[in-house]
């Protein structure tokens, strides 16, 4: 049940983040409202995941996967992209994301 928290968590987190944009600085109210409502279920949704889950694989996950979530979204709605340093260092984030996933003792199976 915790991985589902965790992915609600992120998924929130990258919905509100994608928002900042569209808001215009707070000045537009429906994309000002996701970004609120969305950090405030993403945050209280991590909460919960950290019932059973230690904080610093959380957070690992929800950070890894986030920026790569975000970093599509640029790419898909804002037609932001990447260079390839950039690409680089995501791909280094999510691999250390799988390594911890895979390997670390800390890390429930």
């Amino acid at each position: 049940m915790a991985y589902l928290y965790l992915a609600v968590a992120i998924i929130a987190e990258v919905a509100a983040t994608s928002a900042l944009k569209s808001s215009q600085e707070f000045t537009r109210l429906w994309p000002s409202l996701l970004v609120v409502t969305g950090y405030a279920l993403a945050f209280y949704m991590l909460t919960l995941s950290l019932r059973t889950l230690p904080v610093g694989i959380a957070y690992a996950i929800w950070a890894g996967l986030g920026i790569v979530l975000v970093a599509l979204i640029g790419i898909l709605v804002y037609r932001e992209t990447p260079d390839w340093p950039a690409i680089v260092g995501m791909s280094m984030i999510v691999g250390g994301v799988v390594i911890i996933q895979l390997f670390s003792d800390v890390s429930p199976h």
